[in-house]
C-alpha cells in the first residue's frame, strides 16, 4: 500500500513538472531548462539529506549501487531528461506524454528479463493497451486557425479581427515522437538499475540514492558548460523562463524522490504501472497551465483513458481480476500463465 501511495504521488508531482517545463521551452531551448533542472535536483535532495539525517551516512552508501545510482543519473536526468524536453518542445506534452509512457513497456520487459519479476497474460494485455492508447492519441489533428477564431466568438456571433490571426500551435510530430521514443527507452531502463541499486534498503536510502544520481549528472553538465555554444545557450537565459525551469526543477525532484522510495518498497511490476496515472494529471495541468500550446481533443482523452486501463491491468493482480469476474475456470487458467 505505501509503494503504491508513493508512486501515485509521484505521478502528480511529475505531471506539474512536465507542464511547466512545456511553458519554459515555448521560447526557452532545453539546454538552458537542463542548466536549472538538474543542479536544483542536487539543492532539494541535499537539504532532505540533511534534514532527515541521512546525509551522515553517505559514506555506508553501498560502492556498487553508488555506481548504479550514477549511471541513473546520467541516463535518465541526461539523456532522457533531454530528449523528454526537446520531444515537449517540438509537438507539446498532450502528443508526446503517451509515447513516452511507453517506457513502462521497456520496464516490465527488462524486469522479466533481468530481475525475473513474473509477468502475466493480463501485463500483456495491458501492455497492448497502453501502446494502442498512445497510437491513437497520434491521431489527434492539431486545430485549425478558423478553430481558434470561433472559440473567440463574442454572444452576438461576431469574431474579434484579432483573433483571427492568432497564433496557433503547429506540432512538428516526427522530430517530437522521434525524441519522445528515445526519452521511453532512457526512462525505462533507469528504473530496472535504481531497483537494483535500492531493493531491499528502507525508504529513506532512496534520498541517498537521489542525490547521487542528481550529483553526477550535475557534474557531467557542469564540464558541458566548458563549452562555448552550451554556455552562450545557457547565458541566453530568458528572465520569464526562469520561474517555470525553477518549478519544474523542483517539483521533478520531489517526484524523483516519491519513486525512488517507491521502488524500495514495492516491485516494479506495481509501480511502474501506477505511475501512468500522471497522463491524467498531465491532460489537467496542460488545459490549466498551457491552454493555447497544446493539442487537446476527443482522441488525446480517449488514448489517455485506454492507456489508464492498461495500466491498470497491468498492475492489479491477477487472481483479484479473476475472483471478482467469476471467470471460467478454463479462461482463468489461461490469464494465470506466467512468463
Amino acid at each position: 500500500m505505501l509503494g503504491a501511495i508513493l508512486a501515485i504521488l509521484s505521478a502528480v508531482t511529475f505531471a506539474f513538472n512536465n507542464a511547466a517545463v512545456r511553458r519554459g521551452v515555448l521560447t526557452g531551448t532545453p539546454g538552458q531548462a537542463m542548466a536549472i533542472t538538474v543542479p536544483i535536483g542536487v539543492a532539494c535532495f541535499l537539504l532532505v539529506a540533511i534534514a532527515t539525517g541521512e546525509i551522515a551516512r553517505l559514506t555506508q552508501f553501498p560502492p556498487a549501487a553508488a555506481a548504479w545510482m550514477a549511471g541513473v543519473g546520467l541516463l535518465h536526468f541526461l539523456l532522457g531528461r533531454y530528449c523528454n524536453y526537446r520531444a515537449n518542445q517540438a509537438a507539446g506534452m498532450n502528443l508526446t506524454a503517451p509515447v513516452i509512457q511507453l517506457q513502462v513497456i521497456v520496464t516490465l520487459v527488462l524486469a522479466v528479463l533481468i530481475l525475473h519479476e513474473p509477468c502475466t497474460v493480463l501485463q500483456m494485455i495491458g501492455g497492448l493497451l497502453i501502446l494502442g492508447g498512445s497510437l491513437i492519441t497520434q491521431r489527434q489533428p492539431a486545430r485549425s486557425p478558423v478553430a481558434v477564431g470561433a472559440s473567440s466568438a463574442g454572444l452576438n456571433g461576431s469574431v474579434p479581427a484579432d483573433s483571427l490571426y492568432a497564433p496557433v500551435f503547429a506540432p512538428r510530430r516526427v522530430a517530437g515522437y522521434l525524441f519522445a521514443s528515445l526519452a521511453a527507452l532512457a526512462y525505462g531502463t533507469t528504473p530496472i538499475m535504481a531497483r537494483s541499486a535500492l531493493e531491499h534498503t528502507p525508504p529513506a536510502t532512496s534520498i541517498l540514492g537521489g542525490l547521487i544520481a542528481y550529483g553526477a549528472a550535475t557534474a557531467v553538465l557542469a564540464l558541458a558548460l566548458v563549452w562555448s555554444p552550451v554556455r552562450q545557450n545557457v547565458i541566453a537565459l530568458k528572465r520569464e523562463n526562469v520561474l517555470w525551469f525553477v518549478n519544474s526543477g523542483v517539483f521533478v525532484a520531489v517526484a524523483q524522490g516519491l519513486f525512488y522510495a517507491a521502488v524500495a518498497v514495492a516491485p516494479i511490476m506495481v509501480v511502474m504501472p501506477l505511475m501512468q496515472l500522471s497522463l491524467v494529471f498531465r491532460l489537467s495541468f496542460s488545459k490549466w497551465v498551457n491552454p493555447d500550446h497544446e493539442v487537446f481533443g476527443p482522441l488525446v482523452t480517449a488514448g489517455a483513458v485506454i492507456s489508464i486501463v492498461g495500466a491498470c491491468l497491468v498492475s492489479v493482480e491477477t487472481n483479484v481480476i479473476l475472483d471478482t469476474l467469476t471467470a471460467p475456470e478454463a479462461l482463468a487458467r489461461v490469464l494465470r500463465w506466467r512468463v
